[in-house]
């Protein structure tokens, strides 16, 4: 047996990876144990959860490996800081302690972690190998061209390469401070959003505008190449420098300072939104059509964080070169701890990939898992009223009817999704047909904007009924934006085409309105029996009262929480929001039966110890 435990930390959303003899036991990012989103310390809950899983103690790990190369990042930082000296100083003065306490030090970190117990070998590899690694090792192909995108790992902002059998080779790359995710979080911060937690706000925001400033951003700030690649003007910019993203010249050329966070959004907010994306897309296109140019490959493997933009990925899916493509779920640097595992059982070891018919990321379903019994413990500790069914059958026989009643749902099942998006395994559910359901759901559940849309889940056997996808299109992890089918589309006339910004939210677009954008586009999961069974069979069920294949899937936790983990964050949050129902394994929690209820006031002063993002 040869145990690889893989590791992520000190920048955004660490986490661990476990990996033995090849096969991915366990997954978990360390914000959804202590609770802090986008946990960015040591993973030390992570680590601990990986071993428990596995069965295993840090002695019998045989490589420990880490996502990135700290002392080239550190080169990188310290070349940008005297590039623009002095005017770095102050930047430089926050990073240089974390550095120099903890970054520098990572060995004695990891041995810390590990009790001191661990004798073997730490193995660096390099940041966008981490990202490549998990892109195509756990994918379906046995080969593939490989594009991997973020913000900056050491040197590299994006790659791209090849990957065949058991091997992957980077052969091109744009370096720092040229970067697309940089030039998103640019935007991010611009429009009034937190930097690496805003960037899907800004996604979901675009369809609500006009991109009347991708113009300005092509002529003056990005210098866009045929071939997708780019150099930014950096006056326009101050992060190499500064501890903002933007620069006065990019404020002046744009037409004025940053959005304040929380202000009211305005159509130049959604407009800026809709310019960014349509460069992104862009770039992301002329990048897919070279590498393909490049490679000859037929299929296509994205990691990093661009990658989840998934507008773009739909649009490289349908109008680009590939046959097929697939994304790693967990495209972030989160993913990067489970790249850097099978980077080292593949790729320096040597071991062989077995035959696939699909990925091997079962479904991303690598979290922890809770028994019914611990489970009832929870609930009863806490004096909750609920009742339990005795099959699965059961279960999803009175679950479907409490979404077909509109019906809120929390929905805890199995084990934990790895990655940003719930997948079916700590979701919250409702009925895509109601007209009402998204403001419902962003206000009193969620307690978010109310543009920000909601995602179907769809059985499998009905996505081209539904979207404009090829029948039996598989799009498990939610990375794919598509277009909602123009059958199931409601005429709305010239009112709607006049309409700006939000006023769009309030028409019914289509027969499933909860679930489509304003541009008539949709992020799709499909769901099939295979990777999640029990939620299959609930579709299926919901599908034979309805008529209806569809259902809203959306995280399971309110703003500026990380998903929940554990049977008690789960009744935490039920209790805190306005769901009307709360399904933990086979056990059903109805609000209105509960003894215990929450205060207005208890919940706003809940929300007030999170800073929104």
């Amino acid at each position: 047996m040869t145990a690889i435990l893989g590791i992520s930390a000190f920048y955004h959303d660490s986490a661990a990876a476990l990996v033995i003899d090849g096969d991915i036991v366990a997954a978990a990012q360390e914000e959804r144990f202590t609770r802090t989103k986008h946990d960015y310390r040591f993973p030390q809950h992570a680590i601990d959860y990986c071993l428990r899983e596995a069965g295993i103690e840090p002695e019998d790990l045989d490589y420990v490996g880490f996502y990135d190369k700290p002392l080239t990042k550190f080169e990188r930082l310290l070349e940008t800081y005297l590039a623009f000296a002095p005017a770095g100083y102050r930047s430089f003065r926050q990073a240089m302690p974390l550095w120099l306490r903890q970054k520098l030090h990572l060995p004695r970190e990891m041995s810390r972690g590990l009790r001191g117990r661990y004798r073997g070998r730490y193995v660096f590899t390099d940041h966008h190998e981490s990202h490549a690694a998990s892109a195509f090792f756990p994918s379906p192909f046995d080969e593939a061209a490989i594009l991997t995108l973020d913000g900056v790992g050491e040197w590299s902002t994006t790659c791209f390469g090849t990957g065949r059998g058991n091997k992957i080779e980077l052969t091109d790359e744009i370096r720092f401070p040229h970067s697309l995710g940089l030039l998103y979080s640019a935007f991010t911060y611009y429009t009034g959003f937190r930097v690496n937690s805003g960037e899907y706000k800004v996604m979901g925001l675009a369809p609500y505008g006009r991109p009347v400033y991708k113009d300005k951003i092509l002529d003056h700030i990005l210098d866009m190449k045929e071939d997708g690649s780019f150099r930014m003007d950096m006056s326009y910019f101050n992060y190499c420098q500064g501890l903002t993203m933007t620069s006065n010249r990019f404020h002046d050329l744009l037409g004025g300072p940053p959005r304040d966070p929380e202000s009211q959004l305005t159509q130049r907010e959604m407009d800026l939104a809709a310019s960014v994306q349509a460069v992104t897309e862009e770039a992301m296109l002329r990048m897919a059509n070279h590498v393909h140019q490049q490679t000859g490959m037929k299929n296509l493997v994205l990691a990093g964080g661009v990658a989840l933009n998934c507008v773009g990925n739909g649009r490289i899916l349908r109008e680009g070169p590939f046959e097929k493509v697939w994304i790693q779920p967990a495209a972030g640097d989160a993913g990067g701890a489970l790249g850097t595992a099978l980077f080292i059982w593949h790729q320096l070891l040597e071991n062989p990939r077995g035959p696939r018919s699909s990925d091997t990321q079962k479904g991303s379903f690598l979290g922890p898992q809770f028994s019914d019994q611990e489970i009832q413990d929870t609930l009863t500790a806490h004096g909750a009223v609920f009742t339990t069914c005795d099959s699965d059958e059961k279960l999803c026989e009175e679950v479907s009817e409490l979404i077909a009643q509109e019906n809120v749902v929390g929905w805890f099942q199995g084990r934990m999704e790895f990655g940003p998006r719930a997948l079916g395994g700590r979701s919250i559910l409702g009925d895509a047909r109601s007209q009402k359901m998204q403001s419902i759901m962003n206000l009193k559940i969620k307690f978010r904007e109310s543009f920000r849309p909601f995602a179907p889940i769809v059985l499998r056997e009905y996505v081209d009924r539904y979207f404009q996808m090829r029948p039996y299109e598989d799009s498990p992890y939610m990375l794919l934006v598509a277009p909602v089918a123009e059958e199931i589309r409601n005429e709305l006339g010239s009112d709607y085409d006049e309409a700006f910004g939000i006023d769009k939210l309030h028409y019914c677009r289509s027969t499933i309105p909860a679930v489509t954008h304003v541009d008539y586009s949709a992020r799709v999961q499909t769901i099939d029996e295979q990777r999640n069974p029990l939620m299959h069979q609930l579709i299926t069920r919901f599908f034979e009262k309805s008529g209806c294949p569809v259902l809203i899937n959306t995280s399971f936790n309110i703003r500026s929480e990380p998903i929940v983990c554990t049977p008690e964050d789960a009744y935490r949050c039920f209790l805190m929001t306005d769901m009307d129902v709360l399904v933990l394994g086979r056990h059903i929690l109805l609000k209105k039966n509960q003894d215990k209820q929450v205060s207005e006031t208890d919940r706003q002063e809940h929300l007030a110890q999170f800073q929104l993002d």
